[in-house]
């Protein structure tokens, strides 16, 4: 099964700034459709940022100014910039691609639309 991998995550102090990065190793698929999700101790997964393949993005209010999504095709690679970061912030992070999304601006924040996921990353904030 292939399984894209992550890298990144660590333990921060309020304020710092952590990347994640999830790199796809397939070389011979493209995916159009990446996005980054969350998950805290008892809480339902849930969407962080999602990029697609003309660069659009989206994100979460609650991010939004202080995470960027972006990738590298030519490394077929996702990125997760993470800023000003916040306690609230702390949790496993996990990748997700897909190569078709229908709707996505709609779509994009759906778990169930993406297939392929990583082993996830923990992030841990410090106050």
């Amino acid at each position: 099964q292939v399984q894209p991998v992550e890298s990144g995550g660590g333990s921060v102090q309020a304020g710092g700034s952590l990347r994640l990065s999830c790199t796809f190793s397939r070389s011979t698929y493209q995916f159009n459709y990446g996005a980054w999700f969350c998950q805290a101790p008892g809480k339902e997964r849930e969407a962080v940022a999602g990029i697609e393949s003309e660069g659009r993005t989206r994100y979460v209010e609650s991010v939004e100014g202080r995470f960027t999504v972006s990738t590298d095709n030519a490394k077929n690679t996702l990125y997760l910039q993470m800023n000003a970061l916040n306690s609230d912030d702390t949790a496993m992070y996990y990748c997700a691609m897909n190569g078709f999304i229908p709707s996505w601006s709609a779509m994009w924040n759906n778990q169930h639309q993406y297939t392929y996921w990583g082993q996830g990353t923990q992030v841990t904030v410090s106050s």
